[in-house]
C-alpha cells in the first residue's frame, strides 16, 4: 500500500509536525510512504523521520533557490493542483484544509482521502462544500470529533478520532530527582508562557532552588525576556532555544507544565508523560484536558486561575512521593500513544475505508 501525507511544511517546529512524521516512520516500516511538504525552507526536517519514508516538496523555498513561477498563492495552488491530479497513491492523508478542500476537489477518485485536523478552518465554507468528498476526517482529541461533526453537520465524511503518535523505540526516563520545570512549544500568544512565568515567580519565592526551563522560540521571546527581567526571574527562568529533542530534555525535568489557551493537540503533555513526568496544565486548554487526570498523571487547574496554577506547581515540588505516583500514571497514559499501537488503528481505518 502507497500512503502519501501533505503538509504545508515538513520542516519547521510544530507539534502536528512531529506527530505526522511519527506516524509515517511507523507506517514505513509496512508500506510505501511519503511526506510531501508544500514548502521545504531547510536541508533537513527539524524532527528525525525514518530513511524509509521518501521525502519530497513542492516549493522550493531554501535560501538562494532559484524558482521557476512567480511567487505568491497562486504557484502554490497550481504546484498541489498538478500533484493531486497525477497522483498515484493508495491513500491520501492531508493535513489543512486548505490542502484537503483541494484534495477532494483534485485527487484521483480511485484514492483513499482522509482529512487529517486539529483545528477548526478559518474559513469554514469550502470546507462544507467540498469534504463531503473525502472519506474520512480524522482528529486527535474527542473533543475535536465532536466539533468537526457539528461544523459538517450531516452532509460531511464520517469523522474518526485517531490519538497523535508519539516516536518509536526507546524513550529517556525521568528520575524525578531534578529541581526543574519544563515547557517547550513555539513562543507564541496561544501558549500564553506569560501565565507560566507569573506563576513561576510565586514558586521562586518559596522555593528559590527550583528552576523554569522554556524550550523554543517564536515571536513572543523578547516580551517573554523582559517580563522576566521585571519579575526579577533571571536566575530562576531559562530560554533554552529550540531542540528537536524535546523529549531528551523533558527526561531532565520533574514536572512539565503547559499554559496554553487553546492548544489542540497536546504533543507537549504526550512527550512528557512519554518520560514519566506529570504535567499541570489549565482546564481550559483541548489538548491538554484531553489527557491530564488530576491525582492519575497531573494536575489540571480551572482556567485562568494563575494563584491556583502556582499553588499546584508549589504542591508538587513538596511533595515526592505524589509526583513519582503521577509519573506512574503519565507513563500508562503515554502507552497508548506509542507509535505502533497508533499506526495500528490508522491501518484499521484506512482498511475499512477501502
Amino acid at each position: 500500500m502507497k500512503v502519501s501525507l501533505v503538509l504545508p511544511s515538513a520542516y519547521v517546529m510544530r507539534g502536528d509536525v512531529r506527530s505526522i512524521l511519527n506516524l509515517a516512520s511507523d507506517l514505513a516500516e509496512r508500506h510505501e510512504v511519503e511526506v510531501i511538504s508544500v514548502r521545504r525552507q531547510k536541508e533537513k526536517p527539524f524532527f528525525p523521520v525514518s530513511g524509509q519514508v521518501a521525502m519530497r516538496s513542492l516549493i522550493e523555498a531554501r535560501p538562494g533557490s532559484r524558482q521557476l513561477l512567480p511567487r505568491g498563492q497562486m504557484r502554490t495552488e497550481v504546484a498541489l493542483w498538478r500533484l493531486l491530479r497525477t497522483l498515484k497513491s493508495d491513500v491520501l492523508i492531508t493535513t489543512r484544509p486548505g490542502i484537503s478542500v483541494q484534495a477532494a476537489r483534485s485527487a484521483p477518485r480511485e484514492c483513499v482521502k482522509i482529512a487529517w485536523e486539529w483545528g477548526r478552518p478559518a474559513v469554514p465554507a469550502p470546507v462544507k462544500r467540498f469534504y463531503p468528498r473525502l472519506d474520512a476526517v480524522v482528529t486527535s482529541t474527542e473533543a475535536a470529533r465532536d466539533d468537526w461533526r457539528r461544523l459538517l453537520e450531516t452532509a460531511g465524511p464520517p469523522v474518526h478520532v485517531v490519538p497523535d503518535a508519539l516516536p518509536g523505540g526507546l524513550w529517556p526516563r525521568s528520575r524525578m530527582d531534578n529541581r526543574i520545570v519544563a515547557t517547550g512549544g513555539r513562543l507564541v500568544a496561544a501558549r500564553a508562557y506569560d501565565r507560566l512565568i507569573r506563576a513561576f515567580a510565586i514558586v521562586a519565592d518559596k522555593r528559590p532552588d527550583w528552576r523554569l526551563r522554556l524550550y523554543g522560540s517564536g515571536p513572543e521571546e523578547r516580551r517573554l525576556r523582559d517580563l522576566v527581567r521585571d519579575l526579577n526571574l533571571h536566575n530562576h527562568v531559562y530560554f533554552m532555544g529550540t531542540t528537536p529533542d524535546l523529549a531528551g530534555e523533558f527526561a531532565k525535568a520533574s514536572i512539565v507544565a503547559t499554559t496554553s489557551r487553546a492548544e489542540t493537540l497536546g504533543m507537549t503533555v504526550l512527550e512528557a508523560m512519554g518520560c514519566g513526568v506529570p504535567v499541570v496544565g489549565f482546564d481550559g486548554a483541548n489538548g491538554p484536558a484531553e489527557y491530564i487526570v488530576t491525582g492519575y498523571n497531573g494536575v489540571l487547574v480551572p482556567e485562568g486561575e494563575i494563584e491556583m496554577y502556582a499553588a499546584a506547581l508549589l504542591a508538587l515540588v513538596d511533595d515526592d512521593r505524589r509526583r513519582r505516583s503521577l509519573a506512574a500514571g503519565a507513563l500508562e497514559t503515554a502507552t497508548g500513544h506509542a507509535a505502533a499501537e497508533v499506526s495500528a488503528q490508522w491501518e484499521q481505518l484506512i482498511g475499512d475505508l477501502r
